[in-house]
């Protein structure tokens, strides 16, 4: 049976209460496909089925896991290349001059899903920076719990690893462990992972030379992005950088921000240096 109008519209008001993100009308089949799981594992009929049994007798645990399933998205090594060339390229020298003094920079990259983003940075920064004695510091952050827990093991499967890591980025920073593969304590140390809900306060996490939040804003309304990319703003030190996904802007809704072409990648940053 398809799922119904009651269930797909209880599934969007949970997950918008507690992530923010939007499921619009014609989301039926994600919801359908991403929840298939958890209904099999509760021995139920159907999704609508599932669903239904969790609004009628509310079980917290099965509402994160619902939350978790629908707000997980699809990552990848080095996800669409370009912004990671105009990070080493030319973020990574502009920083070099700017914090030569401390010899030390931050990073965060939020929405981290299962960890390749970050692991994708500091493998770049090991082959960079960090060769030079500078200290880097990782932070990565996500919604979901259970993708957490992943990422903190560092451990991926073969198709994981086919999808953008390149053979010896493989062979230098990985080691197989049975059928999968650990990433190297070298790289492991340079990220901390944590528990994060955009819409809340980032004042925990200090202050950052560099912000991925990639792929992400899409999934919220106008009102939650005006509201995140303020609080990135404050997050930045002055003269820091943000990277959004090539189908996200800070244009029309935040106007604290120059966009400053670096290749063909669009990198934001804060006007008139994040001092205002």
């Amino acid at each position: 049976m398809a799922l119904t109008a009651t269930a797909f519209e209880w599934v969007c008001t949970l997950v918008r209460r507690e992530s923010a993100i939007v499921l619009e009308a014609g989301k039926e089949y994600l919801v359908e496909s991403r929840l298939v799981p958890l209904a099999r594992a509760a021995g139920a009929t159907d999704v609508s089925a599932y669903v239904d049994g969790v609004r009628i007798r509310p079980d917290r645990k099965a509402q994160t896991a619902i939350v978790e399933a629908l707000t997980t998205n699809e990552t990848s090594w080095f996800r669409d290349g370009a912004p990671f060339t105009a990070f080493s390229t030319a973020v990574v020298p502009a920083l070099k001059q700017a914090r030569a003094s401390a010899r030390s920079i931050r990073i965060w990259s939020a929405a981290c899903s299962t960890g390749q983003e970050p692991f994708s940075l500091g493998m770049l920064l090991a082959d960079s920076l960090l060769s030079e004695g500078w200290r880097a510091d990782i932070i990565a952050t996500d919604l979901s719990t259970e993708v957490l827990d992943k990422a903190r093991a560092g451990r991926f499967s073969q198709l994981e690893m086919n999808r953008g890591l390149p053979a010896p980025l493989l062979v230098r920073h990985f080691t197989r462990v049975g059928t999968q593969w650990q990433v190297n304590d070298s790289i492991r140390k340079l990220v901390q992972f944590q528990q994060l809900n955009l819409t809340s306060s980032f004042a925990g996490l200090g202050q950052f030379d560099v912000v991925f939040l990639r792929n992400v804003l899409i999934y919220f309304d106008l009102e939650t992005k005006r509201s995140i990319l303020a609080k990135v703003r404050k997050a930045l030190r002055p003269g820091g950088y943000l990277f959004l996904g090539g189908a996200e802007t800070t244009l029309g809704v935040d106007e604290g921000w120059d966009r400053e072409l670096i290749g063909r990648v669009s990198v934001h940053r804060p006007k008139n240096g994040g001092q205002a």
